[in-house]
């Protein structure tokens, strides 16, 4: 991001997206700061300002923090929250008929990567930040509210690597690629070729487990752009899936979408189009 305040923020999101995605509440934080003496120590209170005010957002008091001399400027949360253990939410657990719902668009991978090469638009680089600053507390309320049989957030593996993590060695996935949420112009700009190292090495794993013979090459990218700050993957029995939708719509997750459904089988991923 070109703005301190907004890179705090979606650092802070990001790191406060892991206890959302287990079903918890997070409660303090520490500030974990790598900073260089050569970088004006003013752009550093910029960012610590805007994980402050996500912070103060979520109900979260930070406690502390430590930081270090570091040749490349780093930011992010160390965080404490808690949970009921019976409300815990797993990875694992989905089962053959859950449905899959994801709660955010996919593409801010490619996004960021076209804001450094300054090819984003303004449009697109307004909803990567909105995405990526929006917490997933009320997804993850919503999550809890309903029962889920299964969640993650869709983070630095992309989508396909963390459903692959959620399926294990007896589950497949369908997903419908046209249901699949994504970023105004990130379809377009991974055509331009702003596609990130870390999305590019996500392809090369699991390309082995996804059949997806129906999309185009950068439509299939998208599948695996590694998101900061993404959305919850969350597997739901299939009675409830209409109740969680609502919810989830209430709370103002106004994005999320049944994507795809989950199957016996072997680890495998099909993507078709419709």
């Amino acid at each position: 991001m070109d703005d301190p305040r907004d890179w705090g923020r979606i650092a802070a999101a990001n790191a406060l997206s892991d206890v959302y995605a287990m079903g918890g509440r997070p409660v303090t934080a520490l500030n974990l700061v790598g900073w260089p003496r050569s970088l004006d120590f003013e752009l550093l209170g910029r960012v610590l300002e805007g994980g402050q005010e996500v912070c103060e957002r979520a109900g979260v008091q930070i406690v502390g923090g430590h930081s270090v001399d570091d040749p490349e400027p780093k930011f992010g949360l160390a965080v404490t929250g808690t949970v009921a253990p019976e409300a815990i939410v797993r990875k694992s657990g989905a089962a053959a008929g859950d449905l899959l719902v994801l709660t955010k668009a996919l593409g801010t991978g490619v996004i960021s990567s076209a804001i450094k090469e300054g090819k984003a638009s303004a449009a697109s680089a307004e909803a990567a930040i909105a995405s990526m600053t929006r917490l997933n507390a009320d997804a993850s309320a919503a999550a809890s509210a309903v029962g889920v049989s299964a969640g993650t957030d869709v983070t630095g593996f992309g989508l396909v690597g963390h459903l692959l993590e959620m399926l294990g060695p007896h589950l497949d996935a369908r997903l419908s690629f046209s249901s699949i949420p994504l970023l105004s112009g990130a379809l377009e700009l991974a055509e331009q070729g702003t596609v990130p190292g870390g999305s590019k090495r996500n392809e090369e794993a699991g390309s082995p487990f996804v059949v997806s013979p129906e999309l185009s090459p950068n439509e299939r990218t998208l599948l695996f752009d590694a998101q900061t700050s993404g959305g919850l993957l969350l597997a739901v029995p299939s009675p409830r899936s209409d109740d969680l939708l609502n919810q989830l719509r209430e709370r103002g997750d106004a994005i999320a979408s049944v994507v795809g459904e989950v199957t016996a089988g072997s680890g495998r991923i099909e993507v078709p189009r419709g």
